[in-house]
């Protein structure tokens, strides 16, 4: 049976950023339902062009040197291949001056806080 997973991504380091990707791309090609809500930190790294996240510690700079895939294609391969929606918080977007043109393609309309938990309630919740 589908289940509801909402996952809140907010911090900008390299290990969260991936857990989180992991997390929405293996619930959503299982037949869940994902929503992932970008807000505070980890807006700034789906802008086009921004630079790698840092790492917290040498499991980050592993993943990277291992190869890998970074959190940028799982989190659009879970919109591609399964039901998922991400969605960047609205009031990060004001925030940074962001504009829709701005950040990933895959990346959905502005979503508010309020939305995002409405959403959420009857399910799984997972914060990065």
């Amino acid at each position: 049976m589908a289940q509801r997973i909402s996952v809140m991504v907010v911090s900008g380091t390299l290990e969260r950023l991936q857990m989180a990707a992991m997390v929405a791309s293996v619930g959503a090609v299982s037949g869940n339902q994902v929503t992932v809500f970008l807000s505070m930190n980890a807006l700034s790294s789906f802008r086009r062009g921004a630079p790698p996240p840092p790492s917290e510690g040498e499991f980050g700079r592993l993943m990277t040197a291992k190869g890998a895939p970074p959190f940028k294609q799982l989190f659009g391969q879970a919109v591609e291949l399964g039901e998922a929606k991400i969605h960047p918080c609205s009031m990060a977007m004001d925030v940074l001056g962001y504009r829709g043109e701005d950040i990933e393609s895959y990346i959905g309309e502005p979503m508010g806080l309020t939305k995002f938990l409405d959403d959420a309630h009857e399910g799984q919740v997972w914060t990065f």
